[in-house]
């Protein structure tokens, strides 16, 4: 119910399901702002709402509520794939009908979702006389925490978008603009994310200090300075809260993809991957991107790999360097990128051929640089040539700096690069395509209405190992970017001590990777000899773990010291375990009550108790034991090490 202060004055609470999390509503002299408490503890004081729209009054000025709607919604979501195949969807949900009491009168809702560990709302607007299109000047919404809290952080608006370290800050001295999911501690304890759901047709919801020293929404803006135009009726993004009492609690909050719609079409052809490539091959310097006397995509190199693939017992490749435009200085020269030519020295139609042939599945790639442009004119062509070849995954990549769409320089995460990569997902969901984009635009959700989008990158990865990479970055990834749904972090290299790309993990920690960071596209990206011939049986686990997931059970870690994880696989009873810590070495006690009754055989790579990222980066264990339900496992992570488990159940 609401409470009426004053005609001028409403005041509404707004309880989740089970009574602990609050988001108060409130209109005050013509004005409205939120705040959020759990437990009776506040997490966000009184935040403003509204816009600033280019050549209309502000939509936050004398505003009355018109009427509200408060419904209560519960239903268990089946999704497709990922690393849970059910998520809660139950919330209390009031929407808030608001007018303008003077001209022009203009009219909006927002629409406030509170779960059991998330707080969600969105502004929605819809046509009315006068008012049919808007630009966007600046998103008012604020996100009013304690200047104590502490913050865990990439910065936005630079050259190589998500791709930079995280660091820990407090929210007081936040100078620039700062990517999300943006994860908080407040200081009584409470574990946040900021970040949005179902991200379409607007631009990237980043977040800056305002003058007031308060949070607020920061929308990546348009080459011409405004943040968005917009048709309307228009729904924003969701902009979503979620809240924990630990950090490792935090990581099990799938609310973004509740917030996103159910598929409308047929994606039963959709599968998750396992793959191999021909790539790291190029970044140690054996081979090349571009034609050459070492260059890496021809039709022999191919189909040795494709061989390779078949004696692993993975099932896709990645080829890249097949196409023309990889020349000279290819980042400048991206514009040049033929996507349905190949090089000389390969022949895609035969390559695709021999693939089909031993059940391999080819994992195109098209790298942009950015040049949308270029790209966009091609698009259609080049996905119908893929399909035509039975190639029913893509790598898509756009290393520049920026985008060049519509002849000017645009953010990737602006409006403009949002509605470019919605295209892509869309015509490759047509053409029977799955993707993996790197470069991409953040996770927000959308993997539920379109399951073709298997994977991104969205943060540093394995090509950074070689320097720029430290043991606690893989440990930062769960409580952050991974919020925002799964990473291809191209993991699995086991050439550790190679002297162009030295790796900071152990070889225990390249496994673990393929339980602790969940890709639907999950790249074993060393060269197939190394696995063949130096380490076979370690590869053994590669073999044997899932890309899709029953559930998920988080079960120990702090932001960037170490995480430990469970997943069950979708297709039998078996469980795989992996963990990961930072610079210093570890011993983790790990319960195993999850597990179903009965016997399983345990296979365990670990640590050697001599193990270390720099001084002996190849101390593993391998052991085997039967194992059950109550008992538990003690396992020891070495500096910039890890572990991986396979529980077979017998």
């Amino acid at each position: 119910m609401f409470k009426w202060r004053t005609k001028d004055i409403c005041e509404k609470d707004i309880l989740s399901p089970d009574g602990r999390l609050k988001c108060h509503f409130s209109l005050k002299s013509g004005h409205i702002s939120y705040s959020v408490s759990r437990n009776d503890k506040v997490i966000i004081r009184p935040s403003k709402l509204g816009f600033l729209i280019c050549g209309e009054n502000p939509l936050r000025d004398n505003l009355k509520l018109i009427r509200t709607h408060t419904r209560k919604h519960d239903e268990i979501i089946e999704l497709q794939w990922g690393e849970d195949r059910y998520i809660q969807n139950t919330y209390t949900e009031t929407a808030f009908y608001l007018a303008e009491s003077k001209e022009p009168r203009r009219i909006f809702t927002i629409r406030f979702r509170v779960f059991n560990d998330s707080v969600a709302f969105r502004y929605e607007i819809p046509p009315q006389p006068k008012f049919r299109r808007i630009t966007i000047k600046d998103e008012l919404t604020e996100f009013n925490l304690d200047l104590n809290t502490l913050a865990w952080k990439i910065p936005a608006y630079q050259p190589d978008r998500y791709e930079y370290n995280y660091e820990k800050s407090a929210v007081y001295d936040l100078q620039n603009s700062v990517h999300t999911p943006l994860t908080l501690r407040t200081p009584n304890g409470y574990y946040l994310a900021i970040h949005e759901a179902a991200l379409y047709n607007y631009g990237s919801m980043t977040i800056k200090l305002n003058a007031q020293n308060i949070l607020k929404a920061d929308i990546t803006p348009l080459s011409d300075g405004t943040k968005a135009h917009i048709n309307l009726p228009f729904n924003t993004p969701w902009r979503l809260i979620m809240v924990a009492s630990s950090a490792i609690e935090l990581t099990t909050n799938r609310t973004m993809y509740a917030l996103n719609k159910a598929p409308t079409q047929d994606f039963s052809w959709v599968h998750t991957l396992k793959f191999i490539g021909i790539w790291w091959a190029m970044y140690v310097g054996e081979w090349t991107w571009a034609p050459g006397e070492r260059h890496g995509a021809t039709t022999e190199h191919a189909k040795e790999y494709i061989d390779a693939a078949v004696r692993l017992g993975i099932s896709g490749l990645l080829i890249e360097g097949w196409n023309e435009g990889w020349e000279g200085d290819w980042l400048e020269n991206g514009i040049n990128n033929k996507f349905t030519v190949a090089t000389s020295d390969f022949n895609l139609e035969e390559v695709a051929t021999y693939a089909t042939e031993h059940n391999i599945e080819l994992v195109g790639h098209h790298e942009t640089v950015g040049f949308v442009d270029n790209y966009e004119k091609q698009l259609e062509a080049a996905y119908s040539y893929y399909a035509a070849n039975n190639i029913h995954y893509i790598k898509t990549g756009y290393a520049g700096s920026m985008m060049m769409i519509n002849g000017h320089r645009e953010f990737h995460h602006s409006q403009l690069g949002v509605n470019h990569y919605q295209k892509t997902v869309e015509l490759a969901a047509k053409n029977h395509i799955c993707l993996d984009i790197h470069e991409p635009i953040k996770g927000t959700g959308i993997e539920r209405t379109w399951p073709n989008l298997l994977s991104r990158e969205g943060a540093r990865g394995q090509e950074y190992e070689g320097g720029a990479l430290s043991p606690s970055h893989a440990c930062f990834l769960p409580y952050t970017r991974l919020l925002a749904g799964g990473m291809d972090y191209t993991s699995g290299i086991f050439d550790l001590a190679n002297s162009v790309k030295r790796m900071a993990t152990t070889l225990a920690r390249q496994v673990a990777y393929f339980v602790t960071i969940y890709s639907g596209m999950a790249m074993a990206a060393d060269r197939p000899f190394i696995y063949e011939d130096r380490f076979p049986n370690v590869f053994e686990f590669i073999r044997a773990v899932p890309t899709n997931f029953e559930k998920t059970l988080p079960l120990l870690g702090e932001i960037g010291e170490y995480y430990v994880v469970a997943r069950k696989d979708r297709e039998s009873a078996d469980w795989f375990l992996g963990g990961v810590t930072n610079e210093n070495g570890r011993r983790v006690h790990i319960d195993l009550d999850f597990l179903d009754s009965g016997a399983y055989q345990a296979t365990i790579y670990a640590d050697s108790d001599d193990a270390h990222y720099r001084e002996n980066p190849f101390g593993i264990n391998i052991q085997q034991k039967h194992i059950g339900r109550g008992e538990a496992l003690d396992i020891y992570m070495s500096p910039g090490g890890g572990f991986a488990i396979q529980l077979k159940k017998l």
